[in-house]
């Protein structure tokens, strides 16, 4: 009997990736990865369209690309037939969302609109609703809403019904255009099946929705704006089907474009972050898995519904079958090492790692292996992009305290890393003391795989071990896995997730372990940190976001 093999496609922020995976070992067999042909548009529309402050669009014309190109792609490195490929599903970024005509069509695609902004799709990192969230924050507050706890007592303008509402107020011609708004990952999964099958994930942690209680009532939505009383009926419409379910078969036609036969498994669609827990092959309580990156998602199971403030969600079945999801994370982490390099970074250092034959990634992280914890004299808040958990509030910017003229960049680079590490201690602190045990750490994605200075610090300053995905294309190995249950059995996958989870998924044998002396010094700094966390974060002085008034100001004139 041949070999049978699943595809995952993970969808990230500047590219997709596909990886072909053996059914019965869980092994990557092919990658290819596509960057967007258009990137993440902050600044302008392709035709030249100016975009305001915190604007992040995408195309959707790139997501089908990713499929064009990675697939046949995988097929071709691997030099397996196509008939041994049982099943594929995705993992998106989220909430990336986008408005549709009646036939699931975008309405960028249409010349009279594809010259609004509001028609394009609102990548994650999309932050100009924010004046919406707190709105809708404040209205859900005052009506005493049950569903505001279990987001950690704040809904995030990075989430649908902040978007929805951004466009009905700077829009509202586009809003009464869309026949409807979806999550990119229920569209991409639509095309390539010809169904509309709404995923819980996103739906759950992005869109306000409870197994049990639907979303949120009418009232609540008619007291944010009248116009959004039957915005549910109006602009949601399509069932939610739980994760592991087969979303249907591909088609005919996408079948052609992407080199696989028509009739191919399709698993309902997946958040990057949450597809993640069984690729390193969690399936019980008590283990978070950090998956880091450009920003960091924190996926946590537990046995039943806690609030947590500043959680992102928790919501039932939203990640394995049986078990309460829960979320969190960090708004920018490999965002800001990267923002470091390309602007902040002298000759000499590029100049020295030129002399290496090392990029100046792995440079700043040599020299600052030398330093011992709190040697530099810095401390940074890690909120270059905002807050995620546990303030939930992207008008936060990033600080760095205790800057000399003897400071150096790869003391700015570790501060930055610790940075990071505290942000991370604070949500597992906040998880605890709400009876939410956190037992044991897990972590995946590029940067785990890369930088052991910085998750030796994560186990140091969380003092606890910390294991290692055995995968580095952790989202896409998930998703692939969801193809293969979505295959089933009689087909050669797999019946449950938790059967996937047992074969395919996997962490490293070596992990990080906590090194007593580092841990105790990183207790006192945490304390420090702690300390400015909450003066700037909840309230004592305002004062990054008085300046992000005056500089929005400047910018309008």
């Amino acid at each position: 009997m041949s070999k049978k093999y699943s595809i995952g496609v993970d969808y990230g922020t500047q590219s997709g990736r596909a990886v072909l995976v053996e059914v019965d070992t869980g092994n990557i067999i092919a990658q290819a990865v596509k960057e967007y042909t258009h990137g993440v548009m902050d600044q302008c529309l392709p035709d030249g369209t100016i975009l305001e402050p915190d604007w992040a669009l995408q195309h959707p014309l790139d997501y089908i690309e990713v499929l064009e190109s990675t697939i046949p792609e995988v097929i071709r490195l691997s030099g397996i037939d196509k008939e041994q490929v049982i099943g594929l599903a995705i993992d998106f970024t989220a909430c990336t969302m986008l408005p549709v005509d009646k036939s699931g069509k975008p309405l960028c695609f249409r010349e009279d609109l594809k010259g609004n902004p509001h028609s394009w799709i609102k990548l994650w990192k999309h932050h100009a609703a924010q004046y919406e969230a707190n709105k809708l924050n404040v209205v859900a507050e005052e009506r005493g809403e049950e569903f505001l706890g279990r987001y950690g007592g704040k809904i995030s303008s990075e989430w649908m019904f902040p978007k929805i509402m951004q466009i009905l107020d700077e829009a509202p011609e586009i809003y009464q255009e869309a026949a409807g708004f979806m999550e990119a990952a229920d569209w991409v999964t639509m095309e390539l099946c010809g169904v509309l099958k709404r995923n819980s994930c996103t739906a759950g942690y992005k869109a306000m929705w409870h197994k049990k209680e639907g979303y949120p009532s009418k009232g609540f939505f008619k007291a944010l704006d009248t116009r959004l009383e039957g915005v549910v009926e109006e602009k949601l419409a399509g069932d939610i089907y739980s994760l592991g379910q087969k979303a249907g078969e591909l088609t005919e036609e996408m079948a052609l474009k992407i080199g696989l036969n028509s009739g191919t498994a399709v698993g309902i669609a997946n958040v990057d972050a949450h597809v993640s827990l069984p690729a390193v092959g969690i399936t019980e309580p008590g283990k978070m898995l950090m998956i880091i990156g450009t920003s960091t998602c924190n996926i946590l199971l537990g046995e039943e519904e806690k609030i947590v403030p500043g959680m992102c969600g928790v919501v039932e079945d939203g990640v394995l079958p049986g078990f309460y999801g829960y979320e969190a994370g960090q708004s920018c982490v490999g965002d800001h090492f990267q923002w470091l390099v390309e602007q902040c970074i002298p000759p000499y250092v590029r100049e020295d790692a030129d002399r290496r034959g090392i990029g100046v990634h792995e440079y700043l992280t040599e020299e600052a292996s030398k330093l011992r914890p709190g040697e530099s004299g810095l401390m940074a808040l890690d909120w270059w992009n905002g807050n995620r958990s546990v303030l939930v509030d992207v008008d936060l910017t990033g600080m760095i305290l205790g800057l000399t003229l003897a400071t150096k960049p790869e003391e700015i680079y570790r501060a930055l890393i610790e940075a990071i590490a505290y942000g991370q201690n604070r949500i597992i602190e906040a998880f605890e003391a709400s009876g939410v045990p956190v037992n044991e750490l897990y972590a995946c994605g590029g940067i785990a795989w890369k930088n052991k200075l910085m998750m030796q610090i994560y186990a140091d300053v969380t003092n606890k071990p910390i294991k290692i995905s055995a995968s580095d294309q952790t989202p896409a190995l998930g998703a692939a896995m969801f193809g293969a249950v979505a295959a089933g059995r009689e087909k050669g996958g797999y019946d449950s997730i938790f059967e996937a989870a047992k074969v395919m998924g996997r962490v490293k044998e070596e992990f990080y372990t906590p090194i007593p002396e580092n841990v105790e010094v990183y207790k006192k700094l945490y304390e420090e940190y702690k300390i400015l966390h909450d003066y700037f974060g909840r309230g004592e002085n305002d004062v990054m976001k008085r300046l992000k008034s005056i500089k929005a100001g400047i910018k309008k004139r």
